[in-house]
């Protein structure tokens, strides 16, 4: 199994395979639009500008299970990203990133690195997972940890 084996619904609806990010490095992210940690999109956005040409590609997954942090539909999602971030990299549509309704990419992303202690539960919003061109789950990174602290461990897989 890797990343490639799992699909997701981007914010305008339409399925989209994880295999088309074959060959890229990927940084997972879940985040939420009313967080403390939401300015993060400006530094996910700098870090995709920044190294797409040599082959990152940052995926964001709205997530609401913490603290009701992202209550907007795809259409309010996709405009707060876009007008107040700049946000250009791809987005998909709100996902349960714990619990019985986790989506399967999660279980499958915290299967492969669990968080503090041995947890497999994702604490809160801008979890970030490092995934390698192969597809395998190199690094997960806390919501604390800004992006751009994770720049130097996602060019050791460019």
């Amino acid at each position: 199994m890797s990343v490639y084996d799992y699909s997701a619904t981007t914010l305008r609806g339409e399925e989209k395979q994880l295999s088309d990010f074959r060959g890229k490095v990927l940084l997972i992210v879940n985040t939420a639009s009313r967080c403390g940690f939401t300015p993060q999109y400006a530094e996910l956005e700098a870090l995709y500008r920044k190294r797409a040409a040599a082959g990152l590609v940052v995926l964001g997954f709205p997530c609401n299970q913490f603290g009701g942090q992202e209550p907007g539909d795809a259409a309010e999602i996709g405009a707060f990203c876009s007008q107040t971030y700049g946000v250009t990299f791809p987005m998909f549509g709100k996902v349960e990133v714990n619990g019985a309704g986790a989506h399967p990419l999660f279980r499958y992303l915290k299967s492969e690195r669990k968080g503090v202690a041995g947890t497999e539960q994702i604490k809160w919003n801008f979890t970030k997972f490092l995934v390698d061109r192969e597809g395998r789950v190199e690094a997960r990174f806390a919501p604390t940890t800004r992006p751009s602290e994770i720049d130097p461990e996602i060019l050791r897989y460019l």
